[in-house]
């Protein structure tokens, strides 16, 4: 092409640059997050405020791509509805109570001689430090939201709103305390809820068969009276247990009323066994051969015997063997150990019989006093429970020949989330809730919910149905009070007025004072119990769970979404509909009834590009900064100067983290690796390369340019695409929307109409429909790539600037129409039933096109002519009503409608095409008719090195 055609050409012109520059990315997030969050606040209708409110992260420790992924599904849902011309309200939270920071921050110190006041000033130091490092990593993803009004769980106001909420549970009876068994940790030294615990499916246990002598009144009973004959020497129960640990706190024998039970003669002592147990018992101890059933007696035969559990001592009190429900005929020998202090069944079957609750074991799962009392001497090398403490209770039961086999045992057990390690079931003093009264309150509350994915409705109802109390208090010093009073027998005073009493000190001091008062400060007891015995406070905290699960006394209603990952079902999503349904309608004037939330939406736990969790121990954390750096991605292959440095990565910030939450299922576990991060930049310089092309080749001339059917066909499918992904978008659909997003640029703008336009754009009059495109694509893209957007807005063309009209794409309302539709020459409706013939034929040419060039006949597709051949009358008519563009949008030289196929072409490709899955016709590319014009060298000019009629014009007026 000679220069003086190359300067008549309108090629692309953008200041956009091919990646995002670094520099500028905080002023890009400013602009496209903290600026539009004001400014929606300012210009959105404050009667339609949208409320997503905050599951608080824990303050501990540095950012991962899980805390990404749920700001990032937060603010793109925040972004959506400002969109759809609502406000927006996201105070972010935090949560920074808890054994997890106190023992962070005791980290390098002398953390046991630490007064409780030292300790929480350490764990303050190490949250606040914390908040402000993670509130810096969560807008540096672009994520808008009131930061300057974040709040924590240690915020002086929250802590009393928290034990406000106490002291409605308190007036409404929903807060006792109790000696009973609660998950314990010994590495943790502190009570636990069932939400704190993980379960390991590979925890070994030491299980034994253990016998227990029988009391001698036996022999007076009717029941025995064709046996004692036949019973020489004593008579045992025999029991099976995984935990002889608790062996020492064993208070009874279960067995169930409806059993059949045998008296067996076996190794030379008579013992008790469920008939459907015997079989296993005897092949465990290899005595298939040497023992003799010699009785047979039902459960019920059996309650009300006793029995000695040596353990306790010479001078121990006969236990009772007594019916439980629960005993099974399948497991165990059918005859049921029972530690009330140590199991949860066990205390339920004990406690309305009056047998007692004992749980001798310290904070640290060693054994007390209480254990062995007749043998003091083996406290002194006794191992924790979880240490081999089982098999040394064995090993003294042993000394009676009354452990008949020991084995291991592999089975499901509960552990401590934070520090990894088993924890047990132990009895203490501990303060509850009762969720057992307000359960089916709870449960019906959740009836007008809706649930992301809905499958979250059942695995919340489960957690729920599932419980009867939880347990609320903690043994630690970092945490909020629980504000209870305990007079000097122990027993603790707690009612509305002494909680309200408390509070109003509280207010006043802090609740630091509870800790650093002195012990009779007498400002802390109520006037009530003045001159009635001398009173403490109490140390235990309130588990954090209670802290968040506290956040929604913030909200003066309901919030719209909540959203967190699937693990909250049995943390904060629980604990803050159970909270707010126990306060009920005493809480706020205008309290709102019901659960918490409207919608509830969970995403999945994060995994490496292999599909394993990631973790500390196994080295595959992936930080959410490696994203947005790209240094997970291989380094950008430099000139040699430059590669004598330090490695380049192709960089593209905030809005490649962001397009991988959009792109993740999130309802399931989301993967993020190598390959995953590889397609998401491909994706995301396809955009940029996009919005690249369309700034640069837009001409405001445009505006006046007549619209041809192609650009009509554009329209259509932008609008299509624009409504397919809000629907997506409005069910928080992010990945159907980015996956529709990415077929409409790659099928329908690409490969049809910017690949069709370019000759207009380029050589013609430089009209078209990439203004609506632009505006199309940057709404599409505004809730994901919000930078992307506020750059390419800050590079649009001058003309453009100067407008004062148009409204930035992150305001505008996405259901705007992009084009003013009088200027419309075609009804679209009515081409778009045109619109699948005319796609179908052009599919079938871009195929015939493709042999060409497999053949290399063809390079561009200018170098051919189509002939269409058609019988069906009404396709025929329809390919003839748009006849004349025929060749621009289908950018070919020439297209013909059943006219003669040339006598011997050169070459020739046909192929048929189908409407509605059947075949209509076919097209048959050939090679062009006239010569290629060398301006825009389409196969149009009358003879090689002149330009075509339409150049000829152009040129002429340049």
């Amino acid at each position: 092409m000679s220069k003086s055609w190359s300067a008549t050409l309108r090629l692309p012109k953008s200041t956009f640059p091919p990646r995002p520059l670094p520099k500028l990315r905080e002023q890009y997030i400013q602009r496209s997050a903290d600026h539009l969050y004001e400014w929606q606040k300012k210009n959105r209708p404050a009667d339609d405020t949208f409320v997503i409110h905050d599951g608080p992260p824990y303050a501990n420790g540095a950012l991962h791509v899980g805390h990404a992924l749920n700001k990032i599904l937060k603010d793109m849902i925040l972004r959506v509805k400002v969109q759809q011309g609502r406000r927006v309200d996201y105070i972010p939270g935090w949560d920074c109570h808890g054994l997890p920071i106190e023992l962070k921050a005791l980290e390098g110190s002398q953390g046991a001689k630490l007064s409780p006041i030292e300790i929480r000033k350490s764990a303050r130091n190490l949250a606040s430090n914390t908040v402000l490092k993670q509130m810096k990593g969560f807008r540096s993803y672009g994520v808008m939201g009131d930061w300057d009004r974040r709040w924590t769980t240690m915020d002086a106001a929250f802590e009393i709103r928290q034990l406000r909420l106490f002291q409605q549970m308190i007036k409404k009876g929903l807060i006792y305390r109790r000696f009973k068994p609660v998950y314990w940790s010994p590495s943790s030294r502190t009570a636990l809820a069932e939400a704190e615990l993980e379960y390991r499916d590979d925890h070994v246990s030491t299980s034994a068969w253990v016998r227990f002598p029988i009391t001698e009144e036996w022999r007076t009973l009717p029941q025995f009276e064709g046996l004692r004959n036949k019973i020489q020497g004593p008579l045992y129960a025999v029991i099976w247990t995984t935990t002889p640990w608790t062996l020492p706190a064993n208070r009874a024998i279960a067995v169930h009323d409806d059993l059949e039970y045998c008296v067996v003669l076996l190794g030379g002592s008579t013992v008790l066994v469920a008939e459907s147990r015997l079989e296993t018992l005897v092949s465990k101890i290899g005595a298939q051969e040497y023992f003799q059933i010699i009785g047979t007696l039902t459960g019920k035969d059996l309650v009300g015997l006793k029995y000695v559990n040596r353990l306790r001592g010479k001078d121990a009190e006969p236990q009772p063997v007594i019916h439980a429900d629960f005993v099974s005929a399948d497991s165990g020998s059918g005859l049921v150990h029972l530690a009330p202090g140590h199991g949860f069944d066990d205390y339920e079957v004990c406690r309305p019989l009056g047998i007692p609750v004992a749980a001798p074991i310290d904070d640290q799962g060693k054994f007390t006093q209480d254990a062995f009392p007749d043998f003091p001497e083996a406290l002194l090398t006794a191992p924790s429970v979880s240490e081999g403490g089982g098999q040394y209770v064995l090993s003294m039961l042993q000394l009676h020949c009354d452990v008949l086999w020991v084995e291991k045992y592999q089975h499901k057990y509960p552990y401590d989330w934070r520090t990894k390690q088993p924890v047990v079931i132990r009895a203490t003093e501990q303060w509850f809730a009762d969720v057992e009264s307000i359960k089916q309150e709870a449960l019906s509350a959740l009836d007008d919910i809706r649930f992301v994915p809905e499958s979250g409705r059942k695995r919340l109802e489960s957690f729920i149905q599932g419980r009867s109390e939880w347990c609320i208090s903690r043994q630690r010093a970092w945490g909020v009070p629980i504000p209870a009073l305990y007079d000097d027998t122990g027993a603790a005073v707690v009612n509305e007025d002494v909680v309200e009493h408390i509070i109003s000190v509280i207010q006043e001091r802090g609740t630091h004072a509870w800790w650093s008062d002195a012990p009779d400060d007498p400002a802390w007891i109520p006037s009530s119990l003045e001159g009635k015995g001398q009173y403490r406070r109490g140390t235990d905290t309130m588990d954090v769970w209670f802290d968040s699960g506290s956040s929604w006394t913030m909200m003066p209603g309901r919030a719209d979404v909540y959203l967190e990952g699937s693990d909250q079902h049995r943390g904060w999503f629980q604990s803050s509909l159970l909270t707010r349904i126990a306060a009920g309608a005493q809480v706020d004037a205008d309290f709102e009834k019901g659960a918490p939330f409207k919608q509830l939406i969970t995403h999945g736990f994060t995994l490496d590009q292999y599909g394993k969790k990631m973790s500390k121990s196994l080295g595959n954390i992936i930080e959410p900064q490696q994203v947005i750096d790209g240094t997970l991605l291989p380094p950008i292959k430099q000139k040699k100067k430059a590669a004598q440095g330090p490695p380049a990565y192709d960089a593209l910030g905030p809005d490649a983290l962001r397009l991988w939450a959009a792109s993740s299922d999130y309802t399931r576990d989301v993967a993020i690796g190598v390959p995953v991060l590889s397609a998401i930049h491909t994706a995301l310089i396809k955009y940029r390369t996009t919005v690249k092309m369309l700034l640069g080749s837009l001409h405001e001339s445009a505006r006046s340019s007549p619209l041809s059917v192609t650009d009509h066909i554009a329209i259509i499918q932008l609008q299509d695409t624009m409504q397919e992904v809000g629907k997506a978008f409005d069910n928080h659909e992010f990945y159907k929307g980015f996956a529709v997003l990415n077929r409409w640029i790659t099928n329908d703008l690409s490969a049809f109409y910017l690949e069709a336009l370019k000759d207009r754009l380029y050589c013609g009059d430089g009209g078209g429909v990439l203004e609506p495109i632009l505006t199309g694509l940057l709404r599409m893209l505004a809730p994901m790539t919000p930078l992307l957007v506020e750059e390419a807005w800050d590079h649009r063309p001058e003309w453009m600037k100067q407008d004062s009209s148009l409204s930035h794409p992150l305001q505008q309302i996405y259901s705007d129409p992009v084009i003013d539709e009088s200027c419309l020459i075609y009804s679209l409706e009515s081409l778009r039933k045109d619109v699948p013939i005319l796609m179908s034929v052009h599919g079938a040419i871009k195929s015939g096109l493709e042999a060409a060039r497999s053949d290399k006949v063809v390079g561009s597709s200018l170098q051919s002519s189509v002939i269409i051949d058609v019988t069906d009358t009404s396709i025929r008519k329809v390919l003839q009503t748009y006849a004349e563009e025929l060749e621009a949008m289908f950018v070919v030289s020439s297209v013909d409608i059943n006219t003669a196929f040339p006598k011997d072409p050169e070459w020739s490709y046909t192929r048929d095409f189908e409407v509605n899955g059947e075949v209509k016709g076919k097209v048959v590319v050939l090679p062009p008719n006239q010569a290629k014009c060398p301006r825009c060298w389409r196969y149009v000019a009358p003879r090689e090195d002149k330009l075509c009629h339409r150049c000829e014009d152009v040129v002429d007026t340049v």
